[in-house]
């Protein structure tokens, strides 16, 4: 059976990606955040996945405020790299697993959530930047990635409740697969940030710092933080931190296995206006 072996979070801000392609990976000001993505190239070289199963939100690409679906599974073969309005990022297309994808869209359906199955999508910075920091800038990406995207630019949104038990339902569907996969699952977006109105620049690293705390020892207590807290607190587009609660809630510990590993955490501050955080957590057998 394909089983869920860990779980990888990380920031996706757009300004990482174009660092990367412009080359100023090792300027001064960028060097401290790519230094921290170090150890999760290696380890993911060392922790090969067959399958990434990637969260994060499109910054509207392949939605627009015509349409948002609160969650949204890519089921295609390939996704192309979007156009932001610069031109699309100079990175491999992403292939995709449609066999996995149906699979997962299948079972987390019939455990009651309704998601939006897309079968052709380009995927923005969301999904790119965080394949970047992990991958560096290979030819290709080393496997293939589903696309999972989550509405947290519209509200309402999902609650932290909703993201955690859905991460149950991911996991629960990807270990009923016939197939001996190994599959990572990663959530994307934050930490704290705003990007408009008077509180734009906002950076909180004492609750970035204790959501990473909580997520790591207590992610079903974290689940019931409010969305006015993420507001308040991490600023207004901190609320896509509600994301990483679908990765953790897939991890196998939640489901009665023992405490997943920490095999790296990162947290840097400024990478352009925002907070970078960034966890690798290891399911034990």
């Amino acid at each position: 059976m394909a089983k869920i072996t860990a779980s990888v979070y990380t920031s996706h801000v757009p300004a990482i990606g174009a660092a990367l392609d412009l080359g100023k990976s090792g300027e001064p000001y960028w060097q401290p955040v790519f230094k921290g993505y170090d150890y999760s190239k290696q380890w993911l070289k060392d922790n090969p996945p067959d399958v990434i199963f990637l969260v994060y939100n499109d910054h509207a690409t392949a939605f627009s405020l015509e349409m948002i679906p609160t969650f949204a599974i890519g089921t295609a073969a390939e996704f192309t790299p979007a156009d932001e309005g610069w031109g699309p990022r100079p990175v491999p297309k992403v292939i995709g697993h449609p066999e996995l994808a149906a699979h997962i869209a299948q079972s987390v359906i019939q455990q009651d959530f309704d998601l939006t199955i897309v079968n052709r999508m380009d995927v923005d910075h969301g999904l790119t930047v965080p394949l970047s920091l992990m991958c560096g800038q290979p030819q290709a990406w080393p496997c293939p990635v589903i696309p999972f995207a989550v509405n947290v630019v519209q509200y309402p949104v999902p609650s932290g409740r909703r993201c955690f038990e859905l991460g149950k339902a991911i996991r629960k569907a990807v270990e009923s697969f016939d197939k001996p996969l190994n599959v990572q699952i990663w959530g994307t977006g934050g930490m704290s940030h705003q990007l408009q109105g008077p509180r734009a620049g906002l950076i909180n690293k004492e609750f970035d710092n204790a959501f990473l705390d909580q997520l790591i020892t207590d992610p079903a207590g974290l689940a019931g933080k409010p969305h006015i807290d993420y507001v308040r607190e991490a600023g207004s587009e901190g609320i896509e931190l509600v994301m990483w609660l679908i990765a953790r809630g897939a991890m196998s510990d939640v489901a009665g296995g023992p405490a997943p590993k920490v095999a790296h955490r990162f947290y840097h501050v400024p990478a352009s206006n925002t907070a970078v955080g960034h966890l690798i957590l290891e399911n034990q057998t």
